[in-house]
């Protein structure tokens, strides 16, 4: 494999990482940052372009505390200026129906990503997700109270897609 080929690669891997962070912490410019505007998305549940997926993912619905994507491999087939990906992602949700109902569901799924590079950058040019499984987790535990019978030191431990700690951590990007 050639370097430029390593390169592609890494650059790929790279907007799919920050795609998630950017979903994960409801931040508008990672989430940007990896699409090309005229994007089209479908993820059977929103189908679109990508200003009305932006408008729909930020600020994201009020009853989805917490989301949390875990990516998996990547397969990817380059040819020349754009490239396929397949990506495994297992994504976690808790979800709010009402004071004190909160529940959690996991999604095991895949994109399905066309890439495009423009100018030395790669992005997303169209992306669909395939939903492999769902297991509803039933009611949410609180584990902002602490992990196996001890206490968290600090409130900033618990992980939320608003006002989470590693936003001061990395600095607001939005």
């Amino acid at each position: 494999m050639s370097i430029d080929e390593q390169l592609a690669r890494e650059g790929i891997r790279a907007c799919l990482a920050r795609l998630a962070r950017g979903e994960d912490r409801r931040d508008a410019g990672l989430i940007r940052s990896a699409f090309w505007p005229e994007a089209r998305l479908d993820y059977g549940v929103f189908e679109g372009d990508f200003a009305a997926y932006l408008a729909w993912v930020v600020p994201g619905s009020e009853a989805i505390l917490n989301t949390q994507h875990v990516l998996g491999q990547s397969y990817i087939e380059l040819s020349g200026g754009t490239a396929k990906a397949e990506t495994q992602v297992i994504s976690y949700h808790r979800f709010a129906f009402g004071a004190g109902d909160e529940r959690d569901s996991t999604i095991g799924g895949r994109y399905l990503d066309a890439f495009e590079q423009r100018e030395g950058e790669w992005r997303i040019a169209a992306r669909t997700m395939i939903y492999d499984w769902l297991q509803d987790g039933g009611a949410a535990v609180d584990w902002g109270q602490g992990l196996m019978g001890n206490p968290l030191s600090a409130p900033h431990f618990a992980g939320r897609a608003h006002g989470d700690w590693s936003e001061s951590f990395f600095g607001a990007s939005a």
